[in-house]
């Protein structure tokens, strides 16, 4: 009967909040989520207003959804790749359309639940660790190209982390952060033009969109998806608020929301475990959060639409965010049962890619049950 309480009180769902605190956590992902969609839009063929209009609805309806500040994030191997690339909005649709097709289908036959158990927990901490390294080789690179404001970004966090340790504050960091990017874009630039979102339009991806993006977008983006959009941010769910959310639960949201919102201009999404420590380490603690972050969104689509708008923010301000979001990532990591595992993992994730990262780890893992049962048995 214990038992069944303390379950009962894992699962019970929480209410709504819109604090001081939650719209400090509201921001905590965005140096995440806006680098990649402006990289997009500046040398793709899409629609910024329609990507940050389905960014918008879904972080609302995910914040309603789950009642915790799951949050959504672009497929960033198919963001890296088209922004390297300078991919079609075709072929950018059709990865997504193909990634709603397999983790809604994985998810419906409860596979993840399947593939969790078999997974070792050493693993899904590697790509936990891998993700941290590459936020923060990310973020080096906003970091050099505009010192005086990751410098002004780093000290505000820093000294609301030191102002924390003695008094009893919320921890506004981000918020604050983000705040003096903006500020200081329009200080020197001037406010920008407001533009209105035009209709969406069907984006229909052709045969040979279809190809590509199942040949060269598809392979890299599935392991990634699989462990951190999903094993890990279902596993750190966990870690941080005690709330069991089912990792297939998650893959039919992400099969779903990419079905909904890629053929009519959305870009490419999931969920994230890095995008949910940074919310937490910001003070996001409900849905309400999510909420808050999708009014921002949405308020972008209507009034700040064209890439050059926020491209106001320094740069600077995105590395300072990024970087304690990885710091953040990394102590989740660290909750491994294999150092060597993990280890590798995140090596192989920087040095490489994240897919060879995952695949030389699980084999790994593998290896050293399989020699350890044999020990047991000999």
């Amino acid at each position: 009967m214990a038992q069944m309480t303390q379950t009962e009180e894992v699962n019970r769902p929480r209410p709504l909040r819109f604090t001081i605190g939650e719209f400090a956590g509201s921001v905590g992902d965005f140096g995440t989520i806006l680098p990649i969609v402006l990289g997009v839009a500046l040398v793709c063929d899409v629609n910024l207003a329609h990507i940050f209009f389905f960014f918008a609805l879904w972080y609302v309806l995910s914040g309603f959804i789950y009642r915790l500040p799951i949050p959504v994030e672009p497929l960033k191997a198919v963001g890296a790749i088209a922004i390297a690339e300078g991919l079609t909005g075709g072929e950018i649709a059709g990865a997504g359309m193909i990634i709603g097709v397999i983790f809604l289908a994985l998810g419906c036959c409860r596979s993840m639940t399947w593939l969790r158990d078999r997974i070792p927990v050493s693993v899904i901490r590697g790509v936990q660790a891998g993700l941290a390294l590459i936020l923060l080789r990310t973020a080096f690179g906003f970091l050099v190209s505009d010192l005086l404001y990751a410098g002004i970004s780093v000290a505000v966090v820093v000294l609301f982390f030191i102002v924390g340790l003695r008094w009893r504050i919320r921890d506004v960091s981000a918020l604050v952060v983000l705040a003096i990017g903006i500020g200081a874009g329009v200080l020197t630039a001037g406010l920008p033009a407001f533009s209105m979102i035009p209709m969406p339009a069907p984006v229909v991806p052709g045969i040979s969109d279809l190809i590509y993006a199942g040949l060269y977008l598809v392979p890299p983006q599935f392991p990634l998806t699989l462990t951190n959009a999903i094993l890990a941010t279902s596993l750190l769910t966990l870690d941080l608020f005690k709330t069991d959310v089912p990792p297939d639960r998650l893959s039919r949201t992400i099969g779903i929301m990419n079905l909904v919102s890629v053929p009519f201009g959305g870009f490419p999404m999931c969920h994230g475990a890095g995008g949910l420590a940074a919310q937490h380490r910001f003070g996001a603690r409900t849905g309400g959060a999510n909420v808050i972050a999708g009014m921002i969104f949405l308020g972008f689509a209507f009034f700040f639409a064209s890439p050059q708008s926020l491209a106001l923010i320094p740069l600077g301000i995105f590395g300072g965010l990024l970087i304690f979001a990885a710091v953040e990532l990394a102590k989740h990591s660290a909750k491994t049962d294999s150092y060597l595992v993990t280890g590798v993992i995140a090596a192989l994730s920087i040095l490489v890619n994240i897919t060879a990262g995952f695949l030389v780890g699980l084999a790994l893992a593998y290896v050293l049950r399989w020699r350890q049962t044999t020990a047991k048995t000999a």
